[in-house]
């Protein structure tokens, strides 16, 4: 008799269905520790869940059949990695042994790593695995307790979120002491609080202004400024004027995270929008994703939120030019010799960076190491990753009368309900949640309709500043997020002539 129990396996942040097959065959002497065969593609944690799953079963009271154990795990030709399937292995061994009827694993889908004591320990991936079981038409899913809150998302599969490898047991043996997690988004939506504000800031009216344009219309913005001058205090507010995530976006970054191992304690959603500051030493994989077992990187963690790069210049050529791709499209292609992995990356860039190596540049007081290295430094942002950037903010260190005040800015609520209203706008003409900074050429020439003064404008604009093409788009992507935020309907001259000031006159 051969037993056939459901789980999963993850590869980037995708879930894969896995059969654990286990057939009992003779009985042998001793303990049988030799005669448990593990076959499948199993990496070395897989392997060593033989001996947890022997000591747990023996632990948990179910005892352990003294007979020749063949488990393998399909499909074959799929490498099986981490301690997940220590449950699913445990309970086949348990339903082949007749613990329980084997029909119930039929539409039965388990994950979860086993202790010694037969007790199950949280894991990530469960949203990935949970909407996985949906998708694949699983009826039951069987997770470690920590985990049910996150994978009760996927509505349709009754969820058994399960302490001990007994509680799997007898939910399989038609326990009616057991109920499933129910998920009710009304109660657990909700808006994150944070402890920054931009009326925390002093002075910066115009830096705060030209995040609150990238904030509603999803614009990147580098920020160029002197040591000191607040780049890092006005970066680290962005996310608290971006609107509240929907059930579609946090499930979006709940699945990314819970992959990476990055939800730390939090159960259940995550409702707060990612804020990812990685230092400028980051590797290529951690920042673009990658690896020998690939992962996303900083740039898809931040998904739908914010990836701040402070010292901009500072990071690898190659992690900069890499950037291009998300920047662009949303997402990046990690390719390897066994597969290729797509890991979602639609995320705002906010890059910092002093205007020279020694930050002194354009300081009276202070003396520059001079104009050559001033350019070897600013040079090593290339032309196409800067017409990618939508808004260049030159942010200067504040006068001493700024320094001596209180903060006389808005809060963020009072921002953040202005950008809230821009993207509603954004999402009538556009639909599906997407922002002008995502609109292609096409829909950029029926959708920004410029009147005769706004084409002439614009037109004496390319000229004076050699626009290129992608560079004259992106000006009117940011003039239209500029009409949302003043409620216009048409894209007018006062409108492109604020979206203008935010071009890099160095660079077009």
């Amino acid at each position: 008799m051969i037993a056939q129990a459901h789980s999963a396996t993850l590869i980037g942040i995708e879930a894969l269905p896995i059969v654990v097959e286990v057939d009992l065959q003779g009985y042998v002497q001793g303990d049988g520790e030799r005669y448990f065969i593990l076959v499948g593609l199993p990496d070395k944690a897989v392997q060593e869940s033989r001996e947890r799953v022997r000591t747990a079963c023996r632990n948990s009271g179910l005892g352990f059949p003294n007979r020749k154990i063949m488990c393998n795990l399909a499909p074959g030709d799929i490498r099986k990695e981490g301690p997940w399937l220590d449950l699913p292995m445990a309970v086949a061994i348990c339903g082949v042994d007749g613990k329980f009827p084997l029909e119930e694993l039929e539409s039965t889908l388990i994950i979860g790593e086993l202790g010694l004591d037969g007790d199950l320990k949280p894991m990530d991936g469960a949203v990935n695995v949970a909407l996985m079981a949906k998708e694949q038409g699983f009826k039951r899913l069987i997770v470690p307790e920590a985990c049910a809150a996150e994978a009760s998302v996927a509505v349709g599969v009754e969820v058994y979120g399960v302490r001990r490898l007994l509680d799997a047991i007898e939910i399989l043996s038609g326990s009616s002491l057991f109920s499933p997690h129910r998920f009710e988004p009304s109660l657990d939506v909700r808006l994150p609080e944070y402890n920054v504000d931009y009326s925390d800031v002093k002075g910066q009216r115009h830096a705060v202004r030209a995040l609150e344009v990238a904030a509603a219309g999803g614009h990147n913005v580098l920020m160029n400024g002197p040591p000191g001058s607040g780049k890092t205090m006005l970066a680290r507010r962005l996310p608290t004027i971006l609107p509240p995530l929907s059930l579609e976006e946090s499930i979006a970054v709940t699945r990314i995270l819970s992959a990476a191992g990055q939800k730390g304690d939090k159960s259940g959603l995550v409702w707060e929008r990612p804020f990812r500051s990685p230092h400028h030493s980051a590797s290529y994989a951690a920042i673009v994703g990658g690896g020998k077992n690939p992962k996303p990187g900083e740039v898809s963690l931040a998904h739908f939120g914010v990836l701040f790069a402070d010292e901009f210049p500072e990071f690898d050529r190659g992690v900069l030019e890499a950037l291009r791709q998300p920047l662009e499209d949303g997402e990046v292609t990690v390719a390897r010799v066994s597969n290729t992995l797509t890991f979602p990356a639609e995320c705002i860039l906010v890059a910092a960076m002093n205007p020279c190596p020694c930050g002194f540049k354009g300081l009276p007081e202070e003396r520059c190491v001079g104009q050559s290295q001033c350019e070897r430094y600013s040079g090593k942002i290339s032309g196409p990753l800067r017409d990618r950037i939508d808004i260049h903010l030159e942010v200067q260190r504040l006068k001493p009368d700024e320094l001596i005040g209180m903060p006389t800015g808005e809060c963020s609520g009072a921002v953040r309900d202005r950008v809230i209203a821009a993207r509603e706008r954004q999402n009538v003409r556009l639909g599906n949640h997407r922002v002008n900074a995502k609109m292609n050429p096409r829909e950029i020439r029926e959708l920004i309709v410029l009147d005769q003064d706004s084409q002439d404008f614009m037109r004496l604009v390319a000229a004076r500043m050699n626009l290129s093409a992608r560079v004259f788009d992106r000006i009117l992507k940011v003039g239209r997020t500029i009409a949302d935020l003043s409620g216009d309907d048409l894209v007018r001259k006062s409108h492109l002539s604020e979206a203008v000031q935010y071009r890099d006159r160095g660079v077009s």
